[in-house]
């Protein structure tokens, strides 16, 4: 069972006390790896019996491909930005992870609102502000934090996709290349990463390491959490739910 609390205000209309799925939060900078684990947890659990949804920033049907059309033209203003992603995990949240978790579920997410706090406040925006705007935020049953450092990051980056507009920080570094951006802005954002650390309880993974290790290491933390709920009872739980 999941404990429904919520880090401010909550979510208007939701009264529920507890939720019979799993909450579990992948976090990190750009990439670290946390939709390769992802995809390993998933596949993982679900031959284990257990049902596994998944979802992330800017997936939500209401203001997912909005963010990406806004994103595309390098136009968006830093409260416009940190607003549309607050709607669009607010839309997901209510449409996708709570209905998952009280269907039973296990909801990985790539990212949640630890990043969209990071890259707010790398861009200066007030933290007692930020954090009251995604105040109605679900708190996850566990957040494991993928670090690495940049010189483990740089050739990940440039091998997968080379460097993004948005991931270099150009959008507040401007008059300089992409790699010195994405180095400089990179170290800002991890900075914010180990600062918001400790205060939201997160669990450091290393991700320095292999994909093989780090997925190891995710497992058994998982394994611990899924402690004492069997499959077997998780599959009833989805299926009673599924009938309500």
């Amino acid at each position: 069972m999941t404990k429904i609390n919520f880090y401010g205000y909550g979510l208007p209309g939701f009264s529920k006390k507890k939720l019979p799925g799993k909450l579990v939060v992948l976090e990190g900078t750009d990439g670290v790896g946390r939709s390769t684990q992802i995809a390993l947890l998933q596949e993982w659990l679900e031959s284990e019996g257990y049902a596994v949804t998944v979802t992330g920033l800017k997936r939500g049907r209401l203001a997912g491909k909005g963010i990406k059309s806004a994103m595309t033209g390098h136009t968006l203003g830093d409260i416009t930005l940190n607003l549309f992603y607050a709607t669009d995990f607010t839309d997901r949240l209510e449409k996708e992870i709570l209905p998952a978790l009280g269907a039973g579920f296990v909801v990985l997410t790539d990212r949640y609102i630890y990043s969209i706090i990071a890259r707010a406040q790398v861009r200066g925006a007030d933290p007692v502000w930020i954090r009251n705007v995604l105040g109605f935020a679900l708190v996850p049953d566990v957040v494991f934090y993928l670090q690495a450092d940049l010189a483990s990051l740089v050739p990940r980056v440039l091998n997968a996709r080379g460097f993004d507009y948005w991931e270099s920080g150009l959008d507040i570094l401007s008059g300089r290349d992409y790699y010195d951006s994405y180095v400089e802005y990179q170290t800002r954002l991890l900075a914010q990463f180990d600062a918001i650390a400790d205060e939201f309880d997160f669990v450091r993974i290393d991700g320095n390491r292999s994909i093989l290790d780090v997925f190891q290491s995710l497992k058994a933390e998982i394994e611990e959490l899924l402690k004492g709920i069997s499959p077997a009872k998780q599959a009833r739980s989805v299926s009673k739910q599924l009938e309500e």
